[in-house]
């Protein structure tokens, strides 16, 4: 029990900038074997993420006044706590693979370029517009619910972390190996941290079931009364998001890198608003 909270842990301190330091970062410790063992944990530290935005997203919509561009201006607000909370560390995943892939169709020139730490045309022009996506689709469901606006951040952030272990588990890693910090949660995932994520998915996935369930009509205004067919509909496309850039980076680079996760985490977290979105 106490070792699956040092791997959690760890992944926080891995993903994101919470600070984990001092006395607590020493007890929990670093190895490359315990940061391997914590790949199951991503999707936990998304509904961490998740729930703090939600959460932040919450008050948000509570202070604004009761206009038209609330939940505009509380989805950009929230995105940007988002980015904040992680330091922007899969944006700029999604910008190292729109720079590679773009820049080059050559493989090992594509994979030269998504290491460099510089942000390429490419990169900027695949970051700003997903930006863009996520505060216009997070205002268009804000827009419908104000609920349901908080329950698909804290729904969206698990699910969409759970799509890069599947790619993990499916692809091989073909990065700068020595070099790549990565590399140790880009191993072959177990079967046991496989289905530590898809709990934390589930744990995700129920809070959004029972969060909508407490909901009362006037709170679902302009949604489907049942939650089965946006939840559906959020899923399905974010897993296509994820089938169609699994199938890219096999063809292009015969494998994954670690900015490779951290694009297929974002594009899966805009496909998920996008479903739910559709399916309104």
């Amino acid at each position: 029990m106490l070792l699956g909270v040092r791997h959690y842990l760890l992944c926080v301190q891995f993903f994101t900038r919470i600070p984990i330091t001092g006395a607590l970062a020493q007890w929990v410790g670093y190895s490359p074997a315990m940061l391997r063992a914590s790949a199951g944990h991503f999707p936990g530290v998304g509904l961490l993420v998740g729930a703090l935005v939600a959460i932040a997203t919450a008050v948000l919509l509570g202070l604004l006044p009761d206009a038209g561009s609330a939940p505009l201006v509380a989805a950009a607000l929230g995105t940007a706590l988002g980015v904040l909370i992680t330091g922007a560390f899969h944006e700029d995943g999604l910008a190292d693979v729109a720079d590679g892939l773009g820049g080059s169709q050559d493989r090992r020139r594509a994979l030269e370029i998504m290491k460099d730490s510089r942000v390429g045309a490419f990169g900027a022009i695949a970051v700003v517009p997903a930006l863009l996506c996520e505060v216009a689709l997070l205002a268009l469901l804000g827009e419908a619910s104000p609920a349901l606006m908080v329950l698909a951040l804290l729904a969206a952030h698990g699910v969409s972390r759970t799509w890069p272990l599947l790619t993990i588990r499916l692809l091989t890693h073909v990065g700068d190996t020595a070099g790549s910090k990565s590399k140790p949660l880009a191993d072959q995932i177990s079967g046991a941290a496989l289905r530590t994520g898809l709990i934390w998915c589930l744990i995700a996935l129920a809070l959004f079931v029972l969060g909508w369930s407490a909901m009362t009509p006037i709170a679902i205004q302009g949604a489907n009364a049942s939650w089965l067919q946006p939840l559906v509909a959020a899923l399905v496309a974010s897993g296509l998001a994820w089938a169609v850039l699994a199938r890219w980076f096999f063809r292009r680079l015969g494998g994954f890198t670690g900015d490779c996760l951290g694009a297929t985490q974002q594009l899966c977290e805009l496909a998920f608003y996008l479903g739910m979105g559709v399916s309104l």
